[in-house]
């Protein structure tokens, strides 16, 4: 499933996060961005202990923040790490803070003038938070950023947005997710 806004194609689709070739792709951090569980640590095996080695230069990251290191020895050429909240009863600034650790990475994607960018489904993993919440954050955090620069007449760098995730239950539900928040955001 794939659409656009301007010149930015948005896509759902099911795989291996840190197999793919676009310009950037987002790790779902803590805060310390020690890459010892989840898709983090996923992310340090394939492309490498430089990776945690930049990590550790950068230092503590606020949840809600994301920065930047180089992708190792992946396809990506960058990873951006998005802190994310911890779930514990979406009722403690988790939806806030989620949205800003998605907009963040979009704002680093966008400095550094990459085109296209790949995000999982941030804070659902270790971190605790239920798909459905989180698929509906990311996507309608994602797509109002694009809608704002668009009505804004800003021009982007990036020309794709990739939710790329791991089952096909997560991937079903970010499909969904996408399309309810496109036909919401039609004007």
């Amino acid at each position: 499933m794939s659409a656009k806004i301007a010149n930015t194609e948005f896509e759902v689709i099911q795989g291996d996060i840190t197999l793919l070739e676009t310009d950037a792709i987002v790790n779902p951090a803590n805060t310390f961005l020690m890459h010892t569980g989840g898709l983090a640590a996923a992310i340090v095996k394939r492309g490498g202990m430089i990776i945690q080695q930049e990590s550790k230069k950068i230092g503590n990251v606020q949840t809600g923040s994301a920065v930047i290191t180089t992708g190792g020895n992946m396809k990506t050429k960058h990873v951006i790490h998005a802190v994310g909240p911890r779930y514990k009863d979406g009722k403690s600034g988790e939806p806030e803070k989620l949205a800003s650790a998605v907009s963040n990475a979009l704002k680093v994607a966008e400095v550094k003038k990459l085109k296209s960018i790949a995000i999982p489904a941030v804070s659902s993993g270790i971190f605790g938070y239920p798909v459905e919440e989180s698929a509906r954050i990311i996507v309608d955090t994602t797509i109002e950023y694009f809608n704002e620069k668009k009505k804004a007449k800003e021009e982007t760098t990036i020309e794709k947005v990739v939710f790329c995730l791991l089952d096909e239950n997560t991937t079903s539900i970010f499909k969904k997710v996408l399309e309810s928040s496109l036909k919401g955001n039609k004007k």
